[in-house]
């Protein structure tokens, strides 16, 4: 598919939240012009902002990625985003994001930050102000508070609600393998079995957590005026997940990637398997090789599958051009959205997946 036409800006939002309007695995793709308003669901303030970004304040695509995720943290989409959701297995909410300038390069990223909402602002000032890329953990917590960032606690009554849910049902379901007591019945603490698996059927299952309710990501890859790309992802991760996990999200090239001659991708899913194959970087680099935004898609999605046929995920992907498709895995159908002078009103797509 094309755009006919200028496409002065654009955004692509992977959003999570529109999984309650689809009842699937959604991701958003929004190819702006400047007469143009499009977003994906009810929730319509995170697009708002970033297109209030590029068009009323001629904002450059950093900044817009960077409002328009914030937004969306604030408002805690869908709980896979921001604040009081996905509780790991200390009932602890810890986030990871990315922020990433497809004109130089440049990346900032932050892993299982703790005790700090603003996520995706921490993760461009690791970009701004270090020459590192990722900073995890404690210690990027105690870097957010150098830089001016608010301490504050990211649990709520609803967080520590699916916590003890959790807790209640002897901590099913959970992300462990070959330890005792048995992960499948009893919760921890565990330590190493006496006896390793490693059976295709223990491959098989290593996805089982993850489906329409428990995914991560939700990602902006966005254009402005003068043709500046960036992208980036903000997630709450995995419910229950191992305390000091990082998933794909704020891994470049893995949750998403950007690339001024190119252009962009974001992938959403299983993120402990996605991460391993780097699929937004496959679909961009296909592109750059001359595939269609689907089939460069397909590509990212295949190569993962020919490992882990079961995995469930997604990936969307755009040329610099304006041309979109997607392709998935692990479910039916994946939805998407897509705005733009030749279609004229914001218009669900759908692709059935491989």
């Amino acid at each position: 598919m094309s755009v006919h036409g200028p496409v002065l800006a654009s955004i692509f939002f992977c959003c999570d939240y529109e999984l309650k309007i689809y009842q699937d695995i959604g991701c958003c793709l929004f190819i702006w012009q400047p007469w143009l308003i499009v977003y994906c669901s009810s929730i319509i303030s995170p697009t708002n902002k970033a297109w209030s970004v590029l068009y009323n304040d001629k904002g450059v695509a950093l900044d817009a990625v960077e409002k328009g995720c914030t937004v969306c943290q604030d408002l805690q989409c869908d709980g896979s985003v921001g604040f009081g959701g996905s509780p790991d297995e200390n009932g602890e909410t810890t986030l990871d994001a990315m922020i990433m300038d497809g004109i130089t390069h440049d990346v900032g990223a932050v892993g299982a930050l703790r005790r700090i909402k603003d996520v995706i602002s921490v993760a461009r000032a690791v970009m701004e102000y270090t020459t590192h890329t990722l900073l995890v953990g404690e210690q990027a917590t105690q870097f957010a508070l150098a830089m001016g960032f608010k301490e504050e606690s990211l649990t709520t009554n609803g967080s520590t609600s699916i916590f003890n849910r959790w807790k209640d049902s002897n901590c099913q379901p959970n992300y462990w393998k070959n330890v005792v007591p048995d992960p499948k019945t009893s919760c921890g603490p565990y330590t190493p079995s006496n006896k390793l698996v490693h059976t295709k059927h223990s491959v098989a299952l290593e996805g089982k957590n993850y489906n329409i309710d428990n995914h991560d990501t939700i990602g902006m890859i966005a254009i402005d005026l003068n043709g500046n790309i960036a992208a980036g992802t903000s997630t709450n991760g995995a419910t229950h997940k191992v305390p000091g996990r990082v998933g794909d999200s704020p891994i470049p090239g893995s949750g998403a990637y950007a690339d001024k001659f190119a252009g962009g991708a974001a992938a959403t899913g299983d993120g402990d398997i996605m991460m391993r194959f780097m699929p937004s970087l496959v679909a961009v680099e296909g592109m750059r090789d001359g595939l269609s935004p689907r089939k460069a898609a397909e590509k990212a999605i295949q190569q993962i599958a020919l490992y882990h046929p079961d995995y469930f995920g997604a990936v969307i992907a755009v040329t610099i051009k304006g041309e979109y498709g997607a392709a998935c895995n692990g479910m039916d159908t994946f939805h998407y959205s897509v705005a733009n002078r030749q279609l004229g009103n914001t218009t669900v797509l759908s692709v059935p997946c491989l």
